[in-house]
């Protein structure tokens, strides 16, 4: 019989508050007992599972990053397909964007852990590009840096502009459509997609 693994619900509950007022509030703005509270438990629990508000910010980003990653799955020879998930992913959760760039707003280049999320994810990618230049299925001619900062931007160019959206109706999933297609169209021409070839 496997052993079932136990999770601690407290914890959960922090992380989940955490990820709320973060994206709210940033991290500067976020308060830990506004988060014990929203978590049903004491600022003194928290603080047992991180050590700090910029700890937790950390943790909770991280398994943003994870999140993302898992959801649209860069794939260096489908760099438009892979845009067009990005997009899609922040279309739907705008939240999860807000939580994304307080980090990059708040937390200097100084500031930064050897073992950070985000520069860890961004140098598997880049790894990934490089690998599939080096295979001949993506211009080689590019920095492979250069690459998944171009891609990226374009993919969340959309994301970064909430006051430009429409309100939501019927008119919305019309525009953010063709917001979408005009970002795979920018892709494609910069990187066109070789699946198949």
């Amino acid at each position: 019989m496997t052993p079932q693994v136990r999770t601690d619900s407290a914890r959960d509950r922090i992380v989940t508050a955490a990820k709320a007022e973060f994206s709210q509030h940033g991290i500067a703005g976020a308060r830990i007992d506004r988060i014990a509270k929203a978590a049903r438990t004491s600022k003194e629990r928290v603080y047992a599972y991180f050590p700090s508000k910029e700890a937790l910010y950390r943790f909770v980003s991280a398994q943003e990053l994870a999140a993302v990653a898992e959801a649209t799955r860069l794939d260096p020879a489908d760099l438009p397909g892979y845009a067009g998930r990005v997009h899609d992913y922040f279309a739907a959760h705008p939240e999860r964007f807000r939580l994304m760039t307080w980090g990059q707003l708040e937390l200097g280049a100084g500031d930064s852990l050897p073992d950070d999320a985000l520069r860890e994810t961004v140098a598997r990618k880049v790894q990934r590009v490089r690998d599939a230049q080096e295979a001949g299925r993506l211009d080689a001619g590019w920095d492979p840096v250069d690459v998944v900062v171009f891609v990226s931007q374009l993919a969340m160019a959309w994301a970064a502009q909430p006051d430009l959206l429409p309100p939501p109706g019927d008119g919305r999933a019309a525009f953010l459509a063709a917001r979408r297609a005009a970002v795979v169209a920018a892709v494609e021409r910069l990187f066109p997609a070789t699946t198949g070839n």
